[in-house]
């Protein structure tokens, strides 16, 4: 639904759409910014050192590519604004994995292939992760709030849209949160966990471009269900040196998944129905068919090579 107390402005039917070829070097110049808005010279330099890697270390960079396709697929009159939007929820995203890999919760030891930041530092790295994870949340609100000064009308949008997807009520923080509960829905914990943040970066794309973000939720979630199913067949069958962590963390942790609720051929059924959910809810645009193959591509640079072939 949308946003309420925000409208968006209306403008004409979008004409064309361009697709970035650089959209990743794009992302990587808006998260440098980022950091160098937030990380101030004569600061904690183990503070500056730990942040840094956290966001810098490289990774697939999926919501942030996710927020840039759907802006492009609407017009993308403001690629600052969507820029902001893309490397904020990046910095959220990295956030939530520096909490997560944290002795409290998984205590892992790597994370896209380096170490985690609590292990980076011999001395003092538990407070150094949790103080950067903190640090990060913070960043990406005000590094939304800096680059939205030409568009004010978007900044409120935008910002409800993030924060509900990070939020206690059902965002990655009530996500985490079901973990130390009983009883547990699969399909709520996945949505808040995960999905949340993929809903938000449709939306984002969409609102950063002055369109209205509703029509672009459920491609959001359905890509972001589907991102999670396939992390958990990764957890199972996929190797820790190619997908740059530990595997076998959901037994380890007893932790709820569709491997151990609906087994690995459950799962991958599950994974298909959802992908194809998410292809037939995008919203007519010059750009569908480039979204579509963009999520299936993420979803085969996912799933382990076996199943794969298997799939």
């Amino acid at each position: 639904m949308p946003v309420e107390g925000f409208p968006l402005s209306v403008r004409a039917p979008i004409a064309s759409v361009e697709i970035n070829v650089d959209v990743l070097q794009r992302i990587e110049q808006a998260l440098a910014a980022a950091l160098e808005l937030g990380i101030a010279e004569d600061g904690p330099p183990q503070l500056g050192q730990a942040v840094r890697h956290a966001v810098m270390t490289p990774g697939s960079r999926a919501r942030p590519r996710l927020v840039l396709a759907v802006a492009a697929a609407c017009g993308d009159d403001a690629p600052e604004v969507a820029d902001a939007a893309a490397a904020s929820l990046e910095l959220l995203h990295c956030a939530s994995l520096v909490h997560d890999d944290m002795p409290v919760f998984d205590d892992a030891d790597t994370r896209r292939g380096q170490p985690t930041v609590h292990r980076l530092f011999p001395e003092h790295g538990e407070q150094l992760a949790l103080l950067t994870g903190d640090g990060l949340i913070v960043l990406a609100f005000e590094n939304l709030a800096w680059n939205t000064r030409r568009y004010p009308e978007r900044l409120g949008p935008l910002t409800l849209i993030i924060s509900r997807a990070v939020g206690v009520g059902h965002g990655i923080v009530a996500g985490q949160a079901w973990e130390c509960e009983t009883g547990i829905d699969l399909t709520q914990y996945h949505r808040e966990k995960t999905a949340a943040l993929f809903s938000a970066a449709t939306q984002s794309g969409a609102a950063a471009a002055g369109r209205n973000p509703a029509p672009w939720r459920t491609l959001g979630e359905n890509l972001g269900l589907a991102y999670q199913v396939a992390d958990d067949l990764r957890d199972v069958a996929g190797d820790a040196a190619d997908i740059g962590k530990p595997t076998g963390q959901d037994a380890t942790h007893e932790r709820p998944s569709a491997v151990r609720e609906l087994g690995v051929d459950g799962a991958l059924a599950r994974l298909h129905e959802l992908l194809n959910g998410a292809i037939e809810s995008i919203p007519e645009c010059p750009g569908r068919d480039e979204l579509a193959a963009m999520a299936q591509a993420e979803m085969d640079r996912l799933l382990p090579e076996g199943l794969l072939r298997g799939a």
